[in-house]
């Protein structure tokens, strides 16, 4: 499991520290806890381009899946915390 939390913190590092910010506090407050679908599914946002998920930060898109759009809202509440 620690190989994959360093694996998953090093996708964290995006290019944008807004996007940093985010990742990393959903991955350490959220993911531990999280069921595996949850976990699969932010392990593939992270997989996404930095506009596709700002995108989805900032609310102009949401996501179609429902573990993925669970995720996300986890994410934005990070965003006013």
């Amino acid at each position: 499991m620690d190989e994959q939390i360093g694996k998953l913190r090093w996708h964290c590092r995006r290019g944008m520290k807004e996007l940093d910010l985010l990742t990393l506090g959903y991955l350490e407050q959220h993911y531990p806890a999280a069921p595996a679908e949850d976990q699969r599914a932010f392990a593939d946002l992270l997989e996404l381009q930095d506009p596709q998920l700002m995108s989805y930060m900032v609310g102009r898109e949401t996501p179609t899946d429902a573990a993925t759009r669970r995720v996300v809202d986890i994410m934005r509440t990070l965003i006013h915390s």
